[in-house]
């Protein structure tokens, strides 16, 4: 956009400022859009978590690798089922090249100890050592 800027050494001197402003309300827009959709790209499958008030893992992979157990005990990892005998095959070419070696288990609310500790055992004797247990915060109203 120009303007003409009177009482200029010429009569016809031009300013010409870029108008800002419709730039900052799209990427204002933007960011709002980016806030609200982020929390609705969790991985893995629908499971109820067991309730817990450890403090969070600060994870700093950007595609972290979820492995969850359903109420049926069967094992995924992200959203595609696994049988526990593959586990370590399948697990193994996604670690590798990754500087975040943790995976994150999520393991359903009713499955049997047993089961969450014989996947456990399996990452353990592949070597996969950095396990993170995801769990959901208590209610604030019940305790």
């Amino acid at each position: 956009m120009a303007f003409l800027i009177p009482g200029g050494e010429e009569d016809h001197e031009v300013l010409a400022d870029i108008n800002v402003t419709p730039l900052v309300d799209v990427m204002l827009v933007l960011l709002i859009i980016f806030m609200i959709s982020a929390p609705m790209l969790h991985q893995g499958i629908e499971v109820a978590l067991p309730k817990s008030e450890a403090p969070p893992i600060p994870s700093r992979a950007s595609d972290p690798i979820v492995l969850s157990i359903n109420r049926d005990g069967l094992v995924f990892v992200r959203d595609q089922p696994v049988h526990a005998t593959r586990l370590v095959q399948v697990l193994t070419p996604m670690l590798r090249g990754r500087e975040e070696e943790t995976i994150f288990l999520k393991g359903d609310r009713d499955v049997p100890y047993g089961k969450v500790i014989e996947v456990l055992d399996t990452l353990h004797r592949a070597g996969i050592e950095k396990v993170g247990m995801v769990t959901e915060r208590p209610d604030p109203g019940r305790r």
